[in-house]
């Protein structure tokens, strides 16, 4: 295994960073136990809720069981929402493009590398919680942290030595299989372990030291992403060597085959819907870590008598948190609402009535499988006119978008590249502005269509072909 802590892309990091890095990964071994000499036996699972793009799940079994000729493993983690929604847009980029996708969640497993994993998820999401609580730990901690603190180069050596615990993960998985890492960690276990095609997607806009996999092919969604890494601009007071052309590609915005396919038709029916002076279809979104509480208050209370009047019908996804639907419902009065929790076979129903029906009302959906969780949100995009979310991952798909206030200074970025390319309408941090631009965007039939227009644009351009292009570099067709 090459030690990838001292130097990082030609830079060399002090003997103190060095030193914080082997403490980091001696305290989790202490704490988790050495588990470097484990025959860990590699088998498979089905995922009932992506079964239409037949992607199986990477589990410890009895005996090793066989991948497929084409396989293709997209190696996650669970930390939020986003990463699993961008790995479920790379494997169904793999499907549709002829592979067959296997999916690796390394924070899953009763390893020593996944119980490190998931105790640093855990912090991260209470911290984000606490940050939307308490305006001091935003300004002086976290908004510093997820900015500033994680861009630095120095950053990055303790994650690879910590990454160094997942690789008894790997010991049983063919080695030249193509790999795609939809966040850091696993992209650098994976070559720790010794994966031959790695592909590190970045899912952010804000360069950071946080996302250096060096050994991988790093892929970004933007122009502003590409100069930060190929520069390494930023990450330490002195200059750096950036990264090389030949593990730097910019691939374009990492979106699901299933919104592409019929996205013009997706569009043409939000002209027609606009047109016909049909209820706004406003989909709301509740993140991975349930932050934002207080603004979905605000909106849902604003929103409420445009529903009544029938010019709005409102789909509230609140992914996993049934507290957050509860603490809203509590405190949000006369609010009548069309549930679907834990159904969701009846919501992929209510999807594709809605392409030919009306919607009427408020619609909560919730799911305590995280799968279904997540693709809920993927199944009313396409027949919603508005995703109202902060700028993270969704930042980048191909609806028309309003930005709620971002969690993490990284997060800002995200939001001015929607507003850049046109795809989206601004961030907006404080209560009244994101009310005063729903108002604007329900009242002026004009901004969706336009929204949808430049989406018909982008999507020409190959604006949002980044998950098609991060599987040809995968499987080396790129």
């Amino acid at each position: 295994m090459i030690d990838r802590s001292s130097v990082i892309f030609g830079n060399p990091q002090s003997k103190k960073v060095i030193k914080g890095a082997n403490k980091s990964k001696k305290k989790y071994l202490k704490k988790y136990g050495d588990d470097s000499s484990k025959d860990y036996k590699v088998s498979f699972e089905d995922i009932p809720s992506l079964d239409f793009i037949d992607t199986s799940n990477i589990v410890f079994g009895d005996e090793n069981k066989s991948f497929d000729k084409k396989a293709l493993i997209v190696g996650n983690i669970r930390m939020g929402f986003g990463h699993y929604r961008i790995s479920i847009a790379m494997v169904s980029a793999a499907k549709a493009l002829g592979y067959k996708p296997y999916w690796l969640d390394l924070a899953s497993f009763d390893a020593t590398g996944s119980k490190m994993i998931r105790e640093q998820n855990n912090m991260y999401s209470l911290a984000s919680r606490i940050s939307q609580k308490s305006k001091l730990f935003n300004k002086l901690v976290w908004e510093p942290l997820n900015s500033e603190g994680f861009k630095k180069i120095s950053y990055n050596a303790k994650d690879q030595k910590n990454s160094e615990l997942l690789v008894p993960i790997f010991k049983n998985i063919d080695k030249d299989i193509p790999y795609i890492a939809t966040h850091v960690w696993p992209s650098q276990a994976a070559v720790h372990a010794g994966m031959k095609h790695v592909v590190n997607a970045i899912p952010d806009n804000w360069p950071m030291g946080l996302h250096l996999s060096e050994g991988a092919v790093h892929t970004v969604q933007t122009p502003f992403a590409y100069f930060g890494y190929k520069s390494l601009y930023g990450f330490d007071k002195k200059p750096l060597c950036g990264i090389p052309e030949k593990d730097l590609k910019m691939v374009g915005c990492y979106v699901d085959h299933e919104l592409l396919v019929d996205l013009e038709k997706d569009n043409e029916a939000r002209r027609e819907r606009i047109a016909n002076d049909k209820p706004l279809r406003i989909l709301m979104t509740v993140g991975g870590a349930g932050a934002g509480l207080d603004m979905f208050l605000a909106m849902v209370r604003h929103l409420v008598p445009y529903v009544k009047k029938n010019k709005v019908s409102l789909f509230i996804n609140f992914g996993d948190h049934l507290d957050v639907y509860e603490k809203l419902i509590k405190k949000v009065k006369d609010i009548k609402t069309i549930n679907v929790f834990n159904e969701y076979d009846k919501l992929k129903e209510l999807a594709n009535d809605l392409r030919k029906g009306d919607a009427n009302g408020i619609y909560c959906i919730y799911n305590k499988n995280i799968f279904e969780a997540v693709y809920s949100t993927n199944l009313l995009m396409p027949v919603c006119d508005l995703l109202v979310t902060k700028p993270s991952e969704l930042a980048y798909y191909p609806i028309p978008k309003l930005f709620m206030k971002h969690i993490g200074g990284h997060e800002i970025y995200g939001a001015i590249n929607g507003r850049e390319y046109g795809d989206s309408l601004p961030e907006c941090p404080k209560k009244k502005e994101i009310i005063e631009m729903l108002d604007r965007v329900i009242l002026d039939k004009e901004i969706i269509p336009h929204l949808c227009d430049r989406i018909d644009e982008l999507k020409k351009a190959g604006h949002y072909n980044g998950a098609y292009e991060c599987v040809k570099l995968a499987v080396g067709k790129n």
